[in-house]
């Protein structure tokens, strides 16, 4: 995988159909005819992604002592295309994307509180804190996140709410790792904790960013290329 620009880039992309999942790390893919057990770049549910049959998108690992050949990177959905399941590739599209946005430190993986939240930013006397959030949940054309409980998700939202009191530019990112959706919403069934946290956080001044992408079944791209506020 190479990054540029705002855009997350795969080397060596084969398809193959999703069989089936024994755990959050691996899955049985069939690849030319040829069973094979590929690691999964997401440890979300993804239940209604993988489904059996569903064609899948897998990057050849650079590894070659690697139990695993094949990373399993993208899947195709009828509604929405290719949709990106790298859990990596929303902070990595991010930290491209902060780079041409005039900031004069970033710095990732920043401690504040008891969290270490994803960016930290810094533009004059202006402090900034983002946390990046990667959907890949669609119901009727409507993003939603998280598709599993996140009590991490929970204490950064919380964190993020009292660093606005402290005179932090708060930001929760939602990169959309699929095209045709442009909002994101909680998933009050799933994890109604999230939801009142990430109201909360609104109610203290945490800004909420819906960040559309460009997916291909080899690549990810951030398409709001506007100067941050």
């Amino acid at each position: 995988m190479v990054e540029g620009g705002r855009e997350v880039q795969y080397q060596h992309i084969v398809h193959g159909n999703f069989l089936s999942r024994p755990n959050r790390f691996l899955a049985q893919v069939e690849i030319g005819g040829k069973q094979e057990t590929v690691h999964v770049k997401n440890t979300g549910r993804c239940r209604e992604l993988l489904t059996p049959g569903a064609d899948v998108a897998l990057e050849i690992s650079d590894r070659p002592n690697r139990k695993t050949k094949y990373d399993l990177v993208a899947v195709y959905k009828e509604s929405v295309g290719w949709v990106n399941l790298d859990s990596q590739a929303p902070n990595k599209a991010v930290k491209e994307w902060l780079e041409k946005q005039e900031f004069t430190k970033i710095k990732p993986e920043y401690t504040y509180g008891d969290s270490r939240i994803d960016f930290y930013m810094e533009r004059g006397e202006e402090r900034y804190l983002m946390e990046v959030k990667g959907c890949t949940l669609e119901v009727d054309g409507i993003g939603y996140f998280p598709d599993a409980p996140t009590e991490r998700g929970v204490k950064h939202l919380r964190e993020l709410a009292k660093a606005a009191g402290h005179g932090y530019h708060c930001f929760a990112a939602f990169v959309i790792q699929m095209e045709r959706v442009t909002e994101v919403r909680p998933n009050v069934q799933t994890h109604p904790e999230f939801a009142s946290a990430l109201e909360a956080a609104e109610r203290a001044g945490v800004q909420i960013l819906h960040l559309r992408c460009k997916v291909t079944e080899n690549s990810l791209v951030i398409q709001d290329t506007g100067a941050f506020v």
